[in-house]
């Protein structure tokens, strides 16, 4: 039977240490209504140490945990964080029922190829009441539903925010793949051949460089028969394009324009409306890694920020020296 530390977390999960015994005792801080006293600290720290039932959520790797173990002014910052979550918790009026308890525990048993009555064992030889272990557990999923509501469902990374992570690391090149929306304006060989369709294009061209607004100008003289308003041609990606249209439009920006294009049948004046950098069969194998990245980043960022504010809003004293044991 397994009785590693796995028996005891939930992946991703706030968890936090079950009833304490009341004591009489310095008070180290005082977060809203709740205490903190010297031996909670001590407590919280030897749990630290030992593997014990602890709230991983504030701690970014084992690093950091090693540090809480060390510097109690840290330790001590977290404990508060911790409590201003569950006050949280408990303005929001988000408990958790013993069912959705009943059914975490088993779905940690499974994954730890265990059954529910041999965790209920491994947890007893560690000196762990089953009852604070459920307390343990519903702690953990209500502070699981602050975190997705309150952080968790704001977080948005995009296929754009991912590519363009992915330029960033790797650089830029010729090759990328793009999604373009267009527009044009075009001027037909069969009205008067090549020269004067040609002659036509470059007027026009001239006048869009002296000032000329690109959709005023495609209604007035574009000879596209399938004519769009604002001479709209449509969304592309790299290589749908004729030859000479795709490479000429890479090197533009959205809002700007190619200068006269040859084509068959005629001459085109584009205009990059949007562009986008879009998968690449290149990217595949880094995108859930850079996306799980930028993930974290913004987590991180957003957890900051919304602990900050708790605490702005919550009454906060910390009393004095803490000792270190």
């Amino acid at each position: 039977m397994k009785t590693s530390l796995t028996l005891f977390c939930l992946t991703a999960l706030a968890i936090s240490f079950g009833a304490r015994a009341e004591t009489v005792e310095r008070i180290v801080a005082i977060v809203n209504d709740e205490v903190i006293t010297q031996s909670d600290l001590n407590r919280y720290a030897e749990r630290l140490k030992s593997g014990g039932l602890t709230d991983d959520l504030l701690i970014a790797d084992e690093a950091a945990k090693q540090l809480l173990i060390k510097d109690r002014q840290k330790l001590l910052q977290k404990m508060i964080d911790e409590k201003l979550i569950d006050s949280e918790v408990k303005k929001q009026g988000l408990s958790v029922p013993i069912e959705k308890v009943e059914q975490q525990i088993r779905t940690v048993a499974k994954n730890n190829g265990v059954s529910r009555d041999e965790l209920k064992s491994a947890l007893q030889e560690r000196g762990i009441p089953f009852s604070e272990y459920q307390d343990f557990i519903k702690t953990g999923l209500e502070r699981q539903g602050l975190v997705e509501k309150s952080i968790t469902s704001r977080i948005k990374i995009s296929e754009d925010d991912v590519m363009a992570q992915y330029v960033t690391e790797k650089g830029a090149n010729s090759e990328q793949a793009y999604e373009y929306t267009l527009a044009h304006i075009y001027f037909s060989t069969t009205k008067g051949g090549v020269t004067a369709a040609k002659t036509r294009a470059a007027e026009a061209l001239t006048k869009l460089k002296s000032g000329a607004a690109f959709e005023k100008l495609a209604a007035e003289v574009s000879e596209d028969p399938a004519f769009e308003q604002g001479g709209t041609l449509g969304v592309f990606k790299t290589g749908e394009l004729q030859k000479e249209l795709d490479g000429a439009i890479q090197k533009l920006q959205p809002s700007e324009t190619t200068g006269v294009l040859p084509t068959a049948g005629g001459f085109h004046i584009v205009k990059v409306m949007k562009k986008k950098i879009i998968a690449d069969p290149r990217t595949e194998k880094d995108r859930e890694r850079i996306r799980g990245q930028l993930y974290e980043k913004a987590f991180k960022r957003q957890l900051t920020s919304w602990l900050e504010q708790l605490r702005q809003e919550a009454f906060i004293r910390i009393n004095g020296r803490i000792d270190e044991k």
